[in-house]
């Protein structure tokens, strides 16, 4: 029988230990957050339902988002045994440039709507992690601006072409004179794509004040205040706003888009140029042919065509093609640091995050995205120890299996669709009559970087 006495005064005291209570009420909130999916949980109680909905939401069914996050989560690790890893180094040179983490913060449009700090906060955040921030044409944040928040960081700037070309060439030209030293030129956005929850919330830019939305509004004081009592909403790109995003760009994007803008854009861009939206390893092999420095594989989030390829069971089969002759990274679905590794591990040289900064943006503004990246890079520094590697290009495909609950149909069944749709007869295109071509005074009409034709290597292939 356990004998039993009175408690020890001084052994007593030794358990009482008090934590100093956090008074900052957002310190507190963050303080708790200890996954992306916490933050997530913040920013939805903090945030009107339509611009929550308007972040968290993707195209149609909402498949291509769900798939690319089960990808992720269908990841089966291979961990090494007694290997010395007391410390891990997790920077990575990429487009020309080092960064403290395998991943950066992504372009997001409509930024400020989420939470009032919007890019600045992402900015400031970034660069005192060490880590790239990417401004969106449709950012609510001017370029020069974003530099003045991120001064030495790494700025990238996104691009997309627009209708009036001019437009594009302009901003291409105030991200090169503020020092952005890379470009992603964005591919997978013709036309938006159909985003049911803004349509059925009355989702529009700027936000309307309806009997919905001050019901909506009681319970979050705090994001009406900072909306109504903060300079208005502005944007590069957009001289005018109201009706929905998908109408907002609707009217600004243009189907037209081809190869000769991206070469007008490379003429004009002094820096590294990555294609964002590739979705196949067709469309990967060609633009490694024409020589640009990197891809981002990307169903832009799942916001564009619904079913769209995962992005994450794509990357093997681009890195096994491309990956020594251009730079392959890759987004959409990524809310763990597990997902960067993963990634890594099958030869991505970079990620890029949105949502997750969103979450954290809402959560908190920039205490919220600092949170965010600290999360991150905790769970990427303990999975890389718990894997047994102690840099990111010790990874390698022998560390991670992609499970999978979607198995294509049978291969002799896609020959015999494919030889059918090779019988008929084929339709031709006509290209557009006329080539858009910069203004004259800016000098933008300069011949394409003779790397444009670069052949790629058929030698040393990335890890697939």
């Amino acid at each position: 029988m356990v004998q039993r006495q009175f408690p020890n005064p001084k052994e007593l005291a030794q358990l009482m230990r008090f934590k100093t209570p956090t008074l900052d009420p957002t310190d507190r909130r963050l303080e708790k957050a200890l996954t992306i999916a916490d933050l997530r949980t913040i920013a939805k109680r903090r945030t009107p339902k339509a611009a929550f909905d308007y972040t968290e939401g993707a195209a149609e069914g909402e498949l291509s988002l769900a798939r690319a996050r089960q990808a992720f989560q269908d990841v089966e690790f291979h961990p090494s045994i007694l290997r010395s890893v007391p410390v891990v180094d997790t920077t990575r040179e990429v487009l020309g440039g080092t960064s403290a983490l395998p991943f950066g913060i992504a372009p997001t449009g409509f930024t400020r709507l989420m939470q009032t700090e919007g890019e600045i906060a992402g900015a400031g955040a970034a660069g005192a992690a060490g880590i790239p921030f990417t401004l969106s044409t449709l950012g609510t944040t001017s370029i020069e601006a974003v530099k003045a928040a991120n001064p030495t960081g790494r700025n990238w700037f996104q691009l997309y072409v627009m209708r009036e070309r001019e437009i594009s060439y302009e901003l291409t030209r105030r991200a090169a004179a503020a020092g952005f030293d890379t470009i992603f030129f964005t591919v997978d956005t013709p036309v938006a794509g159909a985003r049911l929850r803004d349509k059925r919330n009355g989702f529009s830019i700027p936000p309307q004040l309806t009997p919905g939305t001050i019901i909506n509004a009681i319970p979050r004081p705090a994001w009406w205040i900072n909306f109504l009592t903060t300079p208005p909403l502005e944007f590069a790109s957009l001289s005018t706003t109201g009706g929905t995003v998908g109408e907002l760009l609707d009217s600004a994007m243009d189907p037209t888009i081809s190869f000769d803008d991206l070469d007008i854009i490379r003429s004009m861009w002094p820096g590294k140029i990555v294609v964002k939206g590739v979705q196949t390893v067709e469309d990967a092999k060609l633009l490694a042919d024409r020589g640009v420095d990197g891809v981002v594989l990307s169903n832009h989030g799942g916001r564009q065509l619904d079913r769209a390829p995962i992005p994450f069971h794509l990357l093997p089969h681009v890195v096994r093609e491309v990956g020594a002759d251009m730079e392959v990274h890759v987004d959409t679905g990524i809310m763990n640091g597990a997902d960067i590794v993963a990634s890594i591990a099958l030869g991505a040289r970079f990620t890029l995050i949105g949502r997750a900064y969103l979450y954290g943006l809402m959560a908190g503004g920039r205490r919220g995205v600092d949170r965010t990246i600290a999360i991150l890079k905790g769970e990427v520094e303990r999975t890389m120890k718990l894997l047994e590697v102690a840099t990111l290009d010790e990874l390698g495909p022998q560390h991670v299996t992609q499970l999978t609950r979607m198995v294509p149909i049978a291969r002799p069944l896609a020959d015999a669709a494919e030889q059918a749709v090779a019988a008929k007869p084929k339709t031709v295109r006509n290209p557009r009559a006329t080539t858009p071509k910069p203004s004259a005074a800016t000098g933008a009409a300069a011949k394409p970087k003779s790397s444009a034709t670069k052949p790629r290597s058929t030698a040393g292939a990335a890890k697939a």
